[in-house]
């Protein structure tokens, strides 16, 4: 009788524990920063942009540009700035979420 009790006592703890992990690993469906390495957008998002001038350097490295000058942060927390790629001058941008976006 008490193996019994022990028994469902464990199986229903580990329900519970499967249960608080699947609830609490949902996670947010619009990160700020999607991830370490750099996409290309259309068109950069406006937000609060936490990336210092030398990690928005890296982005745009990361991203195959070159040479990067003029870099400042716009009114929509947007790092713009200009770089080389493929031999051509491009304006570039770097949003909050880390995307990297030229024309």
């Amino acid at each position: 009788m008490i193996s019994r009790i022990f028994i469902v006592g464990g199986s229903l703890m580990l329900a519970s524990g499967a249960v608080a992990q699947t609830a609490t690993n949902a996670g947010s469906h619009n990160p700020a920063i999607k991830s370490s390495t750099a996409a290309h957008v259309a068109a950069p998002a406006a937000g609060a942009n936490s990336f210092s001038e030398n990690q928005a350097r890296g982005r745009f490295a990361k991203a195959g540009y070159g040479t990067v000058s003029g870099l400042a942060k716009d009114k929509n927390g947007v790092w713009r700035g200009t770089a080389t790629h493929g031999g051509k001058s491009v304006s570039v941008a770097l949003d909050y979420k880390g995307n990297v976006s030229a024309r």
